[in-house]
């Protein structure tokens, strides 16, 4: 199941007219009953919701005043979730002849036209607030309040995520409700411009909509919705054609495959850092230590100390948390009773929660060997969304190739990788291979989509980035590659083995070395050649180039240029 949240607007979504049929409260209760969670967010107060709708016990949570106040309806506990409204400030608008007025415990309320006279109180008294709209309400609150942050406080209490929640609205303030959600519904009778924004529109007005949406939630979990979700989608690269491809957020199974020192740990951590950014919860199983600089994850496990499970989903329990699950303290031949024992549980978890997102799992030929059979009584739901890395695409169990959708071979020999995975899947078709990987490329085959193979070239992920500067900036190049001030007689020999050292060479050496290297566009080369840093080479150049900057001025510019690249605070 991908929809474990329900969240939807009070006034003409489930109510018209202040009243929410008999028949949307049972269909309510029905999706109660499914296991997922309702959660009502509306403009209204809750002393005037109370009275108007006495059903609130449907609902698992309730957030009111636009997202100022969370309310359980279990315990009858209320949160405030922003500041109350400031003093004085009703009293002014007041005194401005604003009428209606209405005061919650933080949200002050009124109608068009006064929007006027409430912007310049506001501006007057000088105070941090925003006005929201809806259909001729004008709702003033704290700024940064909305129904979203609303939403977003009820989810972290249940305990679940954003990207397991469908929210249905039909005015200007449900347009932060329904961007929050990972499916946004409108109903009918919407504003236009939701309707235009909104993932699906109803084919019912108000409470018949929300009826409908309800039903379809019910019989398929939105499968028909999918194809319009393209906002979520995970991007791995472009093609040559300059066609993007990516993943679906959910469902999909990635295979990655290559030899050894051929590119897998990087295209894994450029997934990775792209569900990290678009908030998706992920669990990546380590057996060997290779993404403990897995940036956005709390690392469990090192080489001295053992992962424990309880830990594991003590992290997990947060929605906003991802976790990277080092096995390397573990004995090796412990390593796949481990992972045996911690699958079904993350599958139950998944069963509960939709939660984690993503199961990334490194070294599979280890932990997922081709004598692994999945257990149906331990397994409350089929493996997906997970992606599985191997040397030896051939070794892994048929149950985890089968539902892979998307092979990425990396490294020299895209075919035999292809090759192995048939072999392994089942798959009949016989992929070719017309092309030759270039640097930074992969070769992305969809079987079952009946994409034929593609060379698709990776954003590195900022982690390497980050490691490729650090490379080069402190590490420790080999005597072939790193430059050497020798001067225009051959009297030198001193090796800058990386920036730092070239930096503070460049600092010592003589004017007429440093012009014999600079006139010969020495530096330049080094800078594009070896440290494979374009830009740098090209501003480099032009300094090069400008035979009327002396030593004293380039010496500095280009240090200048090399430390704001290579030893500035990222």
């Amino acid at each position: 199941m991908r929809y474990f949240a329900f969240a939807c607007d009070y006034d003409g979504t489930i109510a018209t007219a202040g009243k929410v049929p008999k028949s949307t409260i049972a269909a309510i209760g029905r999706l109660g009953a499914s296991g997922r969670k309702a959660i009502l967010v509306t403009g209204r107060e809750m002393n005037d919701l109370s009275q108007t709708f006495p059903e609130l016990g449907i609902f698992d949570r309730i957030i009111a005043e636009n997202g100022a106040v969370l309310y359980r309806p279990e315990s009858s506990e209320t949160k405030l979730l922003a500041a109350e409204a400031p003093a004085g400030f009703v009293e002014a608008l007041r005194a401005r002849g604003v009428d209606p007025l209405f005061a919650g415990r933080s949200i002050v309320a009124t109608h068009e036209p006064h929007d006027a006279a409430v912007l310049e109180v506001i501006r007057e008294m000088g105070l941090d607030l925003q006005v929201i709209y809806n259909k001729g309400a004008v709702m003033i609150l704290p700024s940064g309040v909305n129904k979203a942050t609303g939403l977003l406080a009820a989810l972290a209490e249940l305990e679940l995520s954003e990207h397991n929640a469908v929210g249905v609205g039909d005015a200007e303030n449900d347009h932060s409700l329904l961007a929050a959600c990972e499916c946004g519904v409108a109903v009918a009778n919407a504003i236009p411009v939701l309707r235009e924004r909104a993932d699906l529109t109803t084919e019912g007005s108000a409470s018949e909509g929300v009826e409908e949406l309800i039903e379809k939630l019910l019989r398929d979990d939105l499968s028909e919705v999918e194809a319009r979700l393209a906002r979520h989608h995970i991007p791995l690269g472009q093609t040559r054609a300059d066609e993007e491809i990516a993943f679906k957020p959910y469902g999909e199974n990635v295979l990655i495959a290559g030899p050894s020192a051929s590119g897998k740990s990087t295209t894994v951590m450029a997934i990775f850092e792209r569900l990290i950014e678009k908030r998706y919860q992920v669990c990546l199983i380590d057996p060997e230590g290779d993404y403990d600089h897995a940036g956005g994850a709390v690392a469990l496990g090192s080489s001295t100390r053992a992962p424990e499970s309880a830990e594991v989903f003590h992290v997990l329990d947060d929605p906003k948390s991802s976790v990277c699950v080092n096995l390397v303290g573990l004995p090796l031949a412990e390593r796949p009773p481990f992972f045996a024992a911690l699958l079904p549980k993350l599958q139950e978890l998944r069963a509960r929660t939709g939660r984690p997102h993503w199961l990334i799992i490194d070294e599979a030929h280890h932990l997922l060997p081709a004598s692994w059979k999945p257990a149906p009584i331990t397994i409350p739901q089929e493996l997906t969304s997970m992606i599985l890395t191997t040397v030896h695409a051939e070794q892994i169990a048929p149950a985890a190739a089968k539902p892979v959708d998307t092979v990425i071979a990396v490294g020299p020999s895209p075919k035999e990788t292809f090759d192995q995975f048939q072999k392994i899947s089942g798959c009949t078709e016989a992929p070719r291979v017309d092309f030759e990987l270039q640097a930074g490329e992969v070769a992305a085959w969809s079987p079952k989509q009946g994409r034929a193979p593609v060379a698709v070239r990776v954003q590195p992920p900022s982690g390497e980035m980050r490691r490729h500067k650090r490379k080069y900036a402190e590490g420790k190049l080999p005597e072939e590659l790193s430059f050497y001030f020798k001067g225009p007689h051959g009297k030198l020999n001193l090796r800058a083995q990386n920036l730092m050292m070239f930096i503070q060479l460049a600092e010592g050496v003589d004017d007429e070395t440093w012009i014999y290297h600079l006139r010969e566009g020495a530096y330049s080369r080094w800078m594009r050649d070896v440290i494979k840093d374009k830009d740098l080479a090209r501003e480099v150049a032009q300094m090069e180039a400008n035979t009327r900057l002396g030593a004293q001025e380039t010496r500095a510019k280009i240090i200048e240029a090399i430390s704001r690249r290579y030893t500035a605070p990222e």
